[in-house]
């Protein structure tokens, strides 16, 4: 599917089988489908196939691999650039018309025309065979016209034994090659875009472990494990997970303790301790502890295969845009090309001189050939792209300015969007000594909380510790462990070390006093030698840039909306400070994309920003999907912009980008149609000469491009 009317064409198609409800997606060239009654999925190819199209069917555990079109255009665009370049500049420079100068641009145009120019005369070819036209019927009713006109004006002044050119003679081969050049640089940009429709779907099901290590027990009670794939994997196998290792299911933790990261899930930087009985996700990580697991869920059952077809369900739901071009070529196209005809029809019938009014009709389709309208929407494209490139905002392509436009909300992620995703102490009572001891017996663990001490501790000053501080002496630690509950204890140079929350502490027998103001962060207290010595507090801390990001979106007239899985006093600690009023906390992945649609269904336009996993369906589904370029890849994949810098005032930087880019786009495509409205009365009339609808058709071209440009002065 090339445009707009395609997708349209297949939807209707769909729908009018029985009990049928299609929506058809044209980025991702793909389409959702709900059946209710007994039709096969045989039944819907056959329809598509019918329709002009191939089809079959997607599986969401094992996505087909796209075909690279991209890669297929950009081949026909290299072969054309190269063979039309000499063809374009001899036509244009009158003193490089040698003798036989227009059997040169013959050759050299033709398997631009013919080869370069295929995918759009398939396009014409497919519309016209479901009795409609888009703007692919205009560019290659256009190429051929031109084509054909060129090449009986060489071959009827040969048969005249004019082998060279006379002055009054005129061929239009650089129109058809200059059209098929940039359409095809047009389509280059467009099918890169869509290619990344998909790969989140693959970039999702790839955090999934490929293989689990079985655990079995045969009759005479015999434990044995041996390592199978995890798609082999069936409901209650219990498997073994290893430190560091991803979990392959989603299951119930029947021996064993440690801290998995479910930040793929959650979003969330800290890890979340599990002991027997704990429930456990296919996906996450195992950070510590061996962990045995039974599976409870596996294969498409799972929470990462459900994310899966969220992800999919919400970019195939989310609304083709119908591109500015496409829309009002239902029109264009058929009215030119009755502009044509009549034209011919008048000059033959009433003016009694057919030649004349092939000639006049042949005019109207080469001037109204959309050379301009089909560098409107790519150039403009390439010049933001190229300027967003450079402040580090990545745009998947017109459809995402479009969007940007509209907005009035934006929803943000907590961690890696406002914050900066990595623990950090932001507070303690702790002396230099006390931190340091604390910070030795951490040393050995690989949790968030342990790492952010340590490096707390080491930024400690020498001089204020003291020459005989432990952080100036290499420490020795023994008897590491750590504690069912969320701590550790270590012997650090004969000193007993207790770290955890002070219920953990109390549990060990540790006087605790009780603390009433305190920052909205998880607590670390500390014991020595079973004497309480103080508390850190360990929080993921804000983005410098994060308020002045949030002030500038209101100032666009923005609805700022925080969504976080974290807990509702982090989350508004976090919302005070950057002046957020509106907070939704304790969110699962699900309800961030039930949140997205909430807002939709208000009537809002919505922008999702975050930077994990469990974003990818909120991303998707929203009518903006913006990702942090810190992120994961899934994340990435399933957002329109992709903001490099990970800085959150690059948020209303980017929707001022588009906002200035669908600003250059609509001014490309009104100066075109201004263009075509204007120059073709003049060709019905018959007094436009060739060579000025040339130079026309050339500073169209021009005009669009420089407007373009202008795009590189945005800041």
């Amino acid at each position: 599917m090339t445009c707009a009317s395609c997708s349209s064409r297949v939807q209707k198609k769909l729908n009018r089988l029985d009990g049928v409800e299609a929506v058809v997606n044209l980025p991702l060239n793909s389409a959702h489908v709900e059946v209710s009654s007994d039709v096969t999925d045989e039944d819907l190819i056959a329809v598509v196939e019918k329709t002009g199209y191939g089809a079959s069917v997607q599986s969401f555990e094992d996505p087909a691999d796209e075909p690279d079109l991209a890669s297929r255009f950009r081949t026909r665009l290299i072969v054309s650039a190269i063979l039309g370049a000499p063809v374009i500049a001899i036509s244009m420079v009158m003193s490089w018309h040698f003798p036989g100068w227009h059997w040169l641009i013959l050759a050299l145009s033709l398997p631009v025309v013919t080869w370069g120019a295929w995918p759009f005369h398939e396009a014409a070819f497919k519309a016209a065979r479901g009795f409609s036209s888009t703007m692919d019927t205009l560019i290659s009713v256009g190429v051929i016209t031109a084509t054909l006109y060129s090449l009986w004006t060489v071959f009827a002044q040969a048969a005249a034994g004019n082998w060279v050119l006379p002055h009054n003679a005129h061929v239009w081969f650089e129109a058809a090659v200059a059209v098929t050049v940039f359409l095809l640089a047009g389509r280059v940009l467009e099918h890169r875009a869509k290619s990344n429709a998909t790969k989140a779907l693959r970039e999702l099901i790839n955090l999934g472990s490929k293989e689990a290590l079985l655990v079995e027990t045969d009759a005479d009670g015999q434990v044995t494990e041996r390592t199978i794939a995890a798609d082999q994997l069936r409901v209650g196998d219990v498997f073994r997970v290893r430190p560091g290792e991803t979990i392959a299911a989603d299951g119930t933790v029947v021996g064993g303790t440690s801290a998995v990261d479910e930040s793929m899930l959650t979003g969330e930087s800290a890890p979340v301790e599990v002991t027997e009985d704990s429930k456990v996700t296919g996906a996450t990580m195992n950070t510590s502890g061996t962990l045995t697991v039974r599976a409870d869920r596996v294969g498409s059952d799972t929470t990462l295969a459900e994310m899966s077809r969220l992800v999919a369900r919400a970019q195939t739901g989310k609304p083709a845009a119908q591109r500015i071009a496409d829309s009002i070529s239902a029109v264009f196209v058929p009215t030119i090309l009755g502009i044509a005809v009549l034209t011919l029809l008048g000059w033959g019938i009433f003016g009694g001189d057919w030649i004349y009014g092939l000639h006049a009709a042949i005019t109207v389709v080469v001037i109204a050939c959309p050379c301009a309208l089909g560098l409107a929407t790519p150039t403009a494209l390439a010049v933001s792209s190229g300027r967003g490139s450079q402040l580090g905002i990545l745009v998947s392509g017109p459809e995402a300015m479009e969007a940007a436009r509209t907005l009035d909300t934006v929803v943000l992620d907590k961690t890696g969007t406002v914050t900066e995703g990595r623990m950090r102490v932001v507070s303690h009572d702790l002396t230099p000594d006390d931190l340091a001891l604390a910070a030795a017996a951490e040393g050995a663990s690989e949790h968030p909380i342990s790492r952010a001490v340590v490096q707390a501790a080491s930024h400690i000053d020498e001089a204020e510790a003291g020459s005989d501080s432990p952080v100036s002496v290499s420490r020795e630690v023994t008897d590491f462990a750590n504690i069912s509950g969320g701590g550790i204890t270590a012997t650090v140079d004969g000193h007993k070390v207790l770290v955890g929350s002070s219920a953990l502490l109390a549990d060990q027998g540790v006087s605790v006093p009780e603390v009433d103001d305190h920052p909205a962060a998880t607590e670390v207290a500390v014991a020595v030698d079973g004497e309480f010595r103080g508390r850190a507090w360990v929080a993921d801390t804000i983005k410098n840039s994060a308020k002045p990001a949030i002030d500038e979106l209101h100032e666009l007239g923005l609805r700022a909306v925080l969504l976080t899985g974290d807990n509702p006093v982090s989350a508004q600690a976090v919302a005070d400070a950057i002046g957020i009023d509106e907070v939704h906390a304790g969110v699962k992945p699900e309800d961030k994309y039930a949140h997205v649609q909430a807002l939709q269904a208000e009537g809002r336009s919505v922008a999702m920003v975050g930077d994990g996993v469990n974003d990818a369906a909120a991303l998707a589904g929203a009518d903006l999907g913006v990702a942090m370029g810190t992120g994961t890849d899934v994340a990435i994949a399933a957002s329109d912009i992709t903001l490099m810098r990970s800085d959150p005032q690059q948020i209303p930087q980017a929707i001022r980008l588009s906002h200035r880019t669908v600003r250059s786009i609509k001014q490309n495509l009104f100066w075109a149609f201004i263009y075509n409205v204007l120059a073709v009365p003049i060709a019905v009339s018959g007094k436009l000469d060739p060579m000025i609808a040339g130079a026309a058709m050339a500073f169209s071209s021009v005009f669009v491009v420089l407007n373009s440009l202008r795009l590189l002065r945005f800041k």
